[in-house]
């Protein structure tokens, strides 16, 4: 067979398209989102290549507008998750010996797609099935799922460009194997791009992966899915099934073959899931590999000499961009007191313009929380504020479920640095806000440091540098990305590699090498050209 060091195109981060009025891309996506809301589709499973119907069907509706439907897909029994794992193992021995190349070709062809064709199909499945207004779609759907397709294949070639040195008469080579067993991807709601890069990740370096993502990103699963086919992914590469999560926990970590889990979730889940490997490691051929972007507790810290206009704007964009449901989001700032009375006026005052609504209505920047779940607890913890002392709502606090999962961007002031919104996640569009005295800036960084288990993402918004460096020394493990005089959300593959540590995860950076580098099981071989042919060293032969 040829052979050849083959150079991979240069990984380019994809142009965010504008879908101003009277563009071309606007007129297509309306399009395509009135065809995609036309039609009700009928979702299969996809175990070793092929459609598979269980006949037990479940809806599929927008957030935003909750009676229409989208969709039906067929929910899993362990029959389907046991079916999907020896689909996974059985595509195993073809995939793992094919050509690397051939692999960066899928997903390089896959990225193409999906920049090209697919591209509206994408971005208005995840409008229409997440509630996603048409930028944050455009930046997720389409932009970062692209940069992680081509971006990964980049980092495979270097992973295995990457050699030991050799001595004189010694050749050392090293080599990269995929894990022994398949991967479990289990992925979420909130962004297309990780629901696509949890699997292929682990798919590029030549694992083979059961799929399973979460009920309320199902739709635009299904499309991602036609895209890896149409880029001619082998069949039982990736396996997507639609299980309960116990039933693929009960399944997926009693298994033998069981190699590793690429998870983005909740901590409360991916604990459990950890304790449940633990308490299994002796079923296993490999100890599997454990990797989770979890929860987070992110913060924006405003120092008295920042620019209240950058300050306000970062608060208001990381809070309320797809209403809060962002890892990343922030939903705990501190603001200093003399800045105070500019930085509330300039909030409340952007909340008020935001237009909440259907995503359809580009116009929208605000819309629908992604489920009822989610609204009933967000509301609950409104309810609460509501009545608790030492805290006020000075902007939203009002929600409406009869037609979509509607929850105000809501804006609480608490006393308390530790107030019960300042600790718990709530993953949704509730920003509590503590102001702190001015003259104790140093104070503040230690309760910051202390008020969570997460250390996902935060800022820093200041003009003093010294400021900034005493914040980004004292946060040094408050955040696994940390921006100074930026938002806490928008990590871009390539430039910001994404991931926390403490209770927010294991901190493997997807949109990096480092996350690569988990899917692999290196192996390093020595060849020695004339190998010695006396056990005796020099230095037992006698004096002269």
């Amino acid at each position: 067979m040829p052979k050849g060091f083959y150079n991979i195109p240069p990984a380019i981060n994809d142009p965010i398209k504008s879908y101003a009025p009277g563009s071309a891309e606007r007129k297509e996506l309306k399009e395509t989102l009135a065809r995609l809301r036309s039609e009700v589709i009928d979702i299969p499973m996809y175990i070793g290549g092929k459609e598979v119907r269980s006949g037990n069907t479940l809806p599929l509706n927008p957030p935003h507008d909750h009676k229409h439907l989208l969709g039906n897909y067929h929910k899993a029994d362990k029959s389907h998750i046991t079916q999907a794992i020896d689909a996974a193992m059985a595509a195993k021995e073809d995939w793992a010996n094919l050509g690397w190349e051939h692999r960066a070709a899928i997903f390089l062809k896959a990225a193409d797609l999906l920049a090209g064709p697919y591209r509206m199909t994408l971005n208005a499945a995840t409008m229409l099935g997440q509630s996603k207004s048409v930028f944050q779609a455009e930046i997720d759907a389409a932009c970062e799922l692209i940069d992680f397709l081509r971006f990964n294949v980049q980092y495979m070639g270097e992973i295995y460009k990457q050699q030991p040195v050799s001595s004189q008469g010694v050749w050392n080579r090293l080599e990269q194997r995929p894990l022994e067993g398949f991967v479990f991807a289990l992925t979420p709601f909130n962004f297309t791009a990780i629901a696509g890069n949890l699997p292929t990740s682990a798919a590029m370096m030549g694992n083979t992966v059961v799929w399973k993502p979460s009920n309320t990103q199902i739709y635009s699963a299904y499309f991602i899915l036609q895209i890896l086919k149409k880029a001619g992914l082998p069949d039982g590469v990736i396996n997507l099934i639609y299980p309960t999560g116990k039933d693929a926990a009960d399944v997926i970590f009693s298994h033998r073959d069981f190699g590793g889990i690429h998870f983005t979730g909740s901590t409360e889940v991916f604990q459990s899931i950890w304790k449940t490997i633990g308490n299994n490691i002796h079923l296993y051929k490999s100890y599997p590999r454990i990797v989770g972007e979890t929860g987070g507790k992110d913060f924006i810290l405003g120092h008295s000499s920042a620019d209240v206009e950058v300050l306000a704007t970062a608060i208001t964009r990381a809070s309320f961009e797809y209403q809060g449901q962002k890892c990343s989001a922030c939903s705990r700032a501190y603001i200093p007191s003399n800045l105070w009375p500019q930085v509330k006026e300039r909030l409340v005052k952007d909340i008020k313009s935001i237009k909440m609504g259907p995503t359809e209505d580009f116009s929208c920047f605000f819309n629908a929380v992604i489920d009822e779940k989610s609204f009933d607890k967000l509301a609950k913890y409104i309810d609460n504020a509501k009545k608790d002392k030492g805290v006020e709502i000075i902007a939203g606090g009002n929600y409406d479920k009869s037609k979509g999962y509607f929850i105000e961007p809501t804006v609480i002031v608490a006393e308390d640095p530790k107030y019960t919104t300042m600790c718990e996640e709530l993953f949704g569009p509730v920003l509590t806000i503590y102001v702190y005295d001015e003259k104790k800036f140093e104070e503040t960084l230690k309760v910051i440091d202390s008020t969570s288990i997460y250390a996902l993402t935060g800022a820093i918004i200041a003009q003093d540098r010294y400021a900034i460096e005493m914040a980004t020394k004292a946060l040094q493990q408050s955040a696994g990305n940390f921006y100074i005089n930026d938002k806490c959300t928008g990590a871009v593959v390539g430039q910001q590699p994404f991931g926390g540590a403490r209770g927010s995860g294991t901190n493997d950076k997807a949109g990096s090498m480092i996350n690569l580098l988990r899917w692999v099981s290196p192996r390093t071989i020595k060849e020695v050209f004339v190998p010695p042919t006396d056990y005796k060293y020099p230095f037992l032969e006698p004096e002269k």
